[in-house]
């Protein structure tokens, strides 16, 4: 067998191990990145360009780096495998954990990669109206429209929250070997706010 040839086999057998163990531990892959809002303009009919549009958007609204800090139930997840938080943490009542275990305990302003620990301006999890974890991209998008289950929040303010809040960019910065969310903030602003301008159709599904 040929160097080349030895190669792309030994390759081969390393994508697919790997691939097996991801799917063994519930890691997340690595993405490829997220498509331009240019992409879509060749769709013509209006709603199913929102869709698609939605759909991009979903691969970032689906990553765990997002998943982890929107959970169905009073305790975050965390990593790429979206375990339960260790040590046991909990919401409280704005988000920002319980007294004597407030997250800013543990996480500062920036991440601390030597101790693996995370970190971003305020730090804190979305509020339980806006819990995403089990729920499919559909029932997602529904719920960002509802301002009762979107923190109160117009689309005006979701288009500032998407593309350059601070917290929501550590997602793309997360450090310490955890898969970032594919593509870049920007690039996701870009796609919402132009879901938003196209009518904002979700998938029934």
């Amino acid at each position: 067998m040929s160097g080349s040839r030895l190669a792309l086999g030994l390759a081969a057998v390393a994508a697919v191990t790997i691939g097996a163990a991801s799917v063994r531990t519930g890691a997340a892959t690595p993405e490829v990145g997220l498509r331009s809002v240019e992409d879509f303009a060749g769709i013509e009919n209006k709603r199913e360009r929102s869709l698609a549009l939605f759909a991009e958007v979903g691969k970032v609204i689906q990553h765990p780096r997002c998943l982890n800090c929107h959970p169905a139930g009073e305790r975050p997840s965390q990593g790429d495998a979206m375990t339960p938080h260790n040590p046991w943490v909990v919401r409280g009542t704005d988000g920002f954990g319980a007294p004597g275990m407030r997250c800013a305990t543990c996480h500062s302003e920036a991440n601390f990669d030597p101790a693996r620990i995370p970190g971003a301006p305020k730090w804190h999890l979305a509020p339980i109206e806006m819990a995403w974890q089990g729920k499919s991209l559909g029932e997602i998008c529904r719920q960002i429209k509802d301002h009762r289950r979107n923190g109160g929040m117009d689309m005006a303010r979701l288009i500032h929250h998407m593309g350059e809040d601070e917290l929501v960019g550590w997602g793309w910065h997360p450090g310490a070997g955890r898969t970032p969310a594919p593509g870049t903030q920007k690039q996701f602003g870009e796609l919402f706010k132009a879901w938003t301008e196209s009518g904002t159709a979700c998938p029934k599904a």
